[in-house]
């Protein structure tokens, strides 16, 4: 297979993909959300590059095979260092490459990274082109519409041509803009308000190249929507708080034969996740955190979420806890 067949490809899982989440889409959370959807992409956190470069690369790279497609976000704003970092990614086996360029946190503001680079858009393209030369796979990017008293009509299009000039394979808009000054990290995925039809423009301005939206997408239902514009959806708080509704993902993004969730197979199959996991000296509370919104709507879900909130952080807590956390739940009875 070419590598400009085997990119195709691996965009085409991109119709759909779990949003990078900082301490919420670890490798425990991404093998999760796995048993509910095959199809689509999932993501790291954002690791910032220097931390690729001199940390614990096992810890903060590894990945399980089922992960797959499963990309690498990526925090910086140094093209050598980026690069390398993808580099070592690549070589790590993730699928795809992506650069953060909306994250608004504190960390990300003093580091100059992050939503920053959009008013720096030469810097992005400058690593954008040193990560290209650096890896065969894709290279992609993930954006706001612009920060603070930026004017996105004004900064949005140039940002767009940049990035598809420099060479990369695809952009995810998150569809609001990132208040560096008076909004917490929290606050500013929520409160600056959604611009959908600017990222449909943005679309419509660039055809041939892949254009993904992000922000506020709560269902499949809006998802479907979204797809009628752009290439692709990425959905966020929602996969996590109701991860349920990644079940669906397969059939109505991809066409895959309809499936009811095996709730037996999903509870049997984070056991046995959680067993090896627990041999390797992980703790049961990190990988059932994860897990805490999955009954959301069935009754028995506060017990449920009790169950997991408490008895997984209780020290030699194991797979068990899992088991009694399923069986206080009626899965066929919605809550009232």
């Amino acid at each position: 297979m070419s590598e400009k067949t085997e990119k195709r490809e691996l965009l085409a899982a991109s119709r759909f993909a779990v949003a990078p989440m900082i301490d919420w889409t670890d490798r425990h959370c991404r093998f999760f959300h796995r048993q509910m959807m095959t199809r689509g992409q999932v993501y790291t956190e954002m690791i910032v590059a220097d931390a690729v470069l001199h940390g614990d690369r096992d810890r903060l790279l590894g990945f399980a095979s089922v992960e797959h497609p499963v990309v690498l976000q990526l925090g910086g704003s140094d093209p050598l260092k980026l690069a390398e970092a993808a580099s070592i990614g690549s070589d790590f086996g993730y699928d795809e490459i992506n650069l953060n360029v909306g994250c608004p946190s504190d960390r990300v503001q003093s580091g100059t990274f992050g939503a920053c680079l959009m008013r720096t858009p030469e810097v992005v393209e400058r690593a954008v082109s040193a990560m290209k030369a650096a890896v065969s796979v894709p290279v992609t990017v993930k954006c706001r519409i612009g920060v603070d008293d930026q004017d996105p009509y004004a900064v949005l299009p140039d940002f767009v041509d940049r990035m598809a000039g420099a060479g990369a394979d695809a952009l995810w808009i998150h569809a609001r803009k990132a208040w560096l000054k008076g909004l917490s990290p929290k606050e500013n995925r929520s409160v600056p308000p959604l611009d959908y039809p600017l990222v449909y423009a943005m679309k419509e301005r660039h055809p041939d190249f892949f254009i993904g939206i992000n922000g506020g997408i709560l269902s499949m239902d809006a998802a479907e929507t979204h797809l009628e514009k752009v290439d692709g959806v990425m959905i966020g708080r929602a996969a996590y708080q109701t991860p349920a509704l990644l079940a669906d993902v397969d059939h109505r993004l991809f066409g895959e034969p309809r499936r009811a969730l095996d709730w037996e197979g999903l509870r049997d199959k984070m056991m046995v996740y959680a067993d090896g996991e627990l041999a390797a000296g992980a703790r049961l509370s990190q990988i059932t955190r994860h897990m805490v919104g999955l009954m959301n709507g069935y009754a028995g879900a506060r017990r449920y979420r009790q169950i997991l909130s408490t008895e997984a952080t209780k020290p030699g807590a194991g797979p068990e806890v899992i088991a009694r956390a399923f069986d206080a739940v009626a899965l066929d009875e919605k809550a009232a």
